[in-house]
């Protein structure tokens, strides 16, 4: 009774009161067993249906998650449920079937504390071994009941990669370079689903960015050795270097799937300590939210359509991005020095932005290159901004000011 709710209670995250109640419910009934098997005239007839009931009965605590846990939890306990449920109804049922057809002997005779432990545990290897040859009829239950939605099913899918297509290296770089834009998606929206964290947590969303971030770690693997072996084939200069950026773009955009996992690590941090951000912080991290998702929208739209013009706006808004940072850390430094917010918060404060600085700098290292390989030149991130920096266009100084207007002016504002 209580094994898989003691499991439970380490792998989900649940309050206090639900962890000791899931602990003391399938205690209590056990040991209201026993002190029913005291009492004289407790027979084996009466005590098999209330010891199978208490397997449902126990089953229903899991249940308690079901409002505040990941899917995984959810599928967990329904489990649980499923399993004591169609068990405890299939073995009463053998058994009252035996009862009325071949007889059970011992059925009127008075039971003993030893014969409920020994009934309990016969009951539980038997469903056990009931259930032993189908067991994925329970996660299959589970799952209708707590389906995956349809962008879930497809996150879960990996990208067709046919090395039948090296004969035609140009479809097989198209057929690469459709999988790393997947790629691309994938880890942008985990940082979309993972900033929102840290002001309200949701387990659903937790589960999600874990299951997508695992499939960006093989997307990795799997067109990185696409590309490679593709470089055993016999290819132009031009389709040798192609093979060679793209290999730089996935390594780009693993990097910026890894930080968004950071930030959702954070997230975690700040509800385990039961913390949270002051009102000013609160408003300065959906600011630079939005900042995140329009430059990894034009990092992924650039880099999908090669297109320089969205490629170009890049290293502006990164510009723009990497002031906010200074600016929120000085701000933020200020409110840990009034008191205003705990070191807890301050601490997961400052480890965000520098996962967002480093989520921007890699969304220009992604520009750069696109740049860089439709002039014919290997441009690296540092060599383009000191290009743009020091020599900047008058669209460069538009797209800035536009940046500024719509990000750094709005936090002036706050500050004042």
């Amino acid at each position: 009774m209580l094994v898989p709710n003691i499991f439970l209670c380490f792998t989900e995250q649940l309050p206090l009161l639900f962890k000791v109640s899931y602990i003391l419910i399938p205690g209590a009934l056990y040991l209201l067993l026993l002190i029913l098997s005291r009492k004289p005239g407790i027979t084996f007839g009466s005590a098999i249906p209330i010891i199978l009931g208490a397997h449902i009965g126990t089953a229903f605590t899991p249940l308690l998650t079901i409002g505040g846990s990941s899917k995984d939890g959810k599928r967990t306990a329904l489990i649980h449920l499923y399993f004591n449920i169609i068990g405890s109804v299939i073995l009463l049922a053998v058994v009252y079937l035996v009862r009325y057809t071949i007889g059970i002997p011992m059925w009127s005779d008075v039971m003993n504390k030893s014969s409920i432990a020994n009934i309990h545990t016969l009951s539980s290897v038997a469903a056990m071994l009931l259930f032993l040859p189908c067991s994925s009829v329970l996660s299959k239950l589970a799952m209708l009941t707590v389906p995956d939605n349809k962008e879930e099913e497809q996150e879960l899918s990996m990208p067709v990669l046919d090395e039948r297509l090296f004969k035609s290296p140009a479809v097989a770089l198209q057929q690469a370079k459709n999988a790393v834009v997947k790629m691309s998606r994938r880890a942008a929206r985990n940082v979309n689903l993972a900033a929102p964290l840290l002001l309200k947590m949701d387990e659903d969303t937790v589960s999600a960015i874990r299951v997508r971030e695992n499939l960006i770690d093989r997307m990795e693997v799997a067109i990185s050795n696409y590309l490679i072996k593709m470089t055993d084939q016999e290819l132009g200069d031009d389709e040798s270097h192609t093979v060679t950026e793209l290999l730089n773009f996935v390594t780009e955009f693993e990097r910026i799937g890894d930080y968004a996992v950071n930030i959702m690590e954070k997230a975690e941090e700040l509800q385990e300590k039961e913390a949270s951000f002051s009102e000013n912080a609160t408003k300065e991290l959906q600011l630079l939210e939005n900042a995140l998702n329009r430059i990894l929208n034009l990092t992924n739209d650039a880099f999908e359509n090669s297109d320089m013009r969205l490629a170009a706006q890049v290293e502006p808004l990164e510009e723009v991005i990497d002031v906010m940072a200074e600016r929120l850390r000085d701000q933020h430094i200020l409110r840990l020095k009034d008191g205003v917010c705990s070191i807890d918060t301050g601490v997961v404060f400052l480890d965000v932005l520098n996962n967002a600085e480093r989520i921007s700098d890699h969304c220009s290292n992604v520009a750069a290159r696109l740049i860089g390989m439709d002039a014919g030149e290997d441009y690296d991130s540092h060599t383009l901004k000191s290009i743009m920096h020091h020599n900047p266009t008058k669209d460069y100084m538009l797209e800035y000011e536009e940046c500024r207007k719509a990000y750094l002016v709005p936090l002036e504002e706050m500050e004042a």
